[in-house]
């Protein structure tokens, strides 16, 4: 980060320090930065005029005045993080942590509709901020997850299977008509990918999250970094072919999907059957809970196929943590039991030694975790808090 003598060195590179969570001094920034401490000193005066960077306390003085402390204030402004699901929405709004200050949950169809879907998120917006006594002035944006492919650069829904008149939709525009924030917009797995591994694994950099519920779908985490594909495609693992899938018509139009065999709604399908009364997939999970030997093997031979696709998954990614989450995770062993039986059988061992195949631990938490934090690597980002202090000097 060193001064070239051209451009000089920016107070957004230098806060991306300070968001380790550590108490930083001046002399420890040169030192690591080989900045001169007088440029050290005028880019944190900066950081500490936007409130993103607080004062707190000093150090051990070997001599002389004790010189000052700095660190990141997450509680400097807020997120407002949205999880839509097929049959839910949930609203929660966050720190800069991801940490939820407050969060309202409603019953509501996803094929209600955008304008009541979204016009919920917006009257729960005011309702949150109101209640945590919030001013809207620190609002640092809004992220939103949804059911079905997302076109990233524009937040537009792309042909959603289960989201009737949303496809094309202006989320973004139409939620900026109430809140006028940068509005960010992705695929649910994509964002419980994300807020998995920043609130549990935040050092693994290879990490594949699987959502196993109505639909089946993965988020994948390549070297750190989110994969989205050249059309915001990547990870629609529901859709790949499996071998015991000859004959079964999956909604897509395609036979032998994966999603038509081991969704919720699919063992739920194949239970009823079997004469079983299993209207959906959490009625399965508690038929299992409960000891029923046909959703337990429903629910095993489910983990089989989605095992299948894993194997593969595995072979060209090769990461480390594969996480399992999504309703019918909360099936637990009786599903990961079949994933892992079929992975470590056709995966290499070179990339299964160290390969830990887990249930979430965020839960269903997991996307409004990663729609904080899809607005917090937005608005912190070098580029954003230099935008950020150039409102401050604008406005001043």
């Amino acid at each position: 980060m060193a001064d070239d003598g051209r451009s000089g060195p920016r107070a957004g590179d230098l806060f991306q320090l300070l968001r380790d969570g550590k108490a930083w001094t001046r002399a420890e920034l040169a030192t690591t930065t080989g900045l001169a401490r007088s440029t050290v000193a005028g880019k944190v005066d900066l950081l500490l005029s936007s409130g993103l960077v607080v004062s707190v306390g000093e150090a051990s003085s070997s001599g002389g005045r004790p010189p000052s402390r700095f660190a990141f204030h997450a509680e400097a402004r807020t997120v407002l993080a949205v999880d839509v699901g097929a049959s839910h929405v949930r609203v929660a709004l966050t720190d800069l942590n991801g940490e939820v200050l407050a969060e309202e949950r409603e019953l509501m169809p996803v094929a209600a509709g955008p304008e009541a879907v979204l016009g919920y998120v917006i009257e729960s917006a005011e309702r949150l901020l109101a209640a945590t006594h919030h001013p809207e002035s620190l609002l640092a944006g809004v992220g939103i997850g949804l059911p079905g492919p997302v076109e990233h650069a524009t937040g537009r829904p792309v042909k959603p299977p289960i989201m009737p008149g949303w496809d094309g939709f202006d989320v973004v525009g139409f939620v900026q008509q109430s809140l006028r924030v940068p509005v960010l917009v992705d695929n649910d797995v994509n964002i419980m990918a994300l807020g998995e591994r920043a609130g549990f694994w935040p050092d693994v950099d290879d990490l594949l999250f699987i959502k196993l519920a109505t639909g089946i779908g993965s988020g994948i985490i390549s070297s750190g970094h989110l994969q989205r594909g050249a059309d915001g495609t990547a990870g629609d693992l529901g859709h790949v072919r499996v071998a015991r899938g000859d004959g079964v018509v999956c909604r897509c139009g395609n036979v032998g999907c994966l999603e038509a065999l081991a969704s919720g709604d699919a063992v739920a399908h194949s239970l009823a059957e079997q004469g079983v009364d299993a209207p959906n997939g959490a009625t399965v999970v508690e038929l299992a809970s409960h000891g029923n030997s046909a959703a337990i093997q429903s629910l095993r031979q489910a983990g089989r196929d989605i095992g299948e696709v894993l194997a593969t998954c595995v072979n060209l990614l090769n990461p480390s943590v594969i996480v399992i989450g999504g309703s019918m995770a909360a099936a637990g062993e009786h599903i990961m039991a079949g994933v892992r039986e079929v992975v470590y059988r056709r995966s290499p061992p070179l990339a299964t030694t160290n390969l830990r195949i887990v249930l979430s631990r965020a839960g269903e938490r997991a996307a409004v975790m990663g729609a904080s934090q899809l607005v917090s690597q937005h608005v912190l980002s070098p580029a954003g808090i230099e935008a950020a202090l150039l409102s401050m000097a604008t406005a001043g």
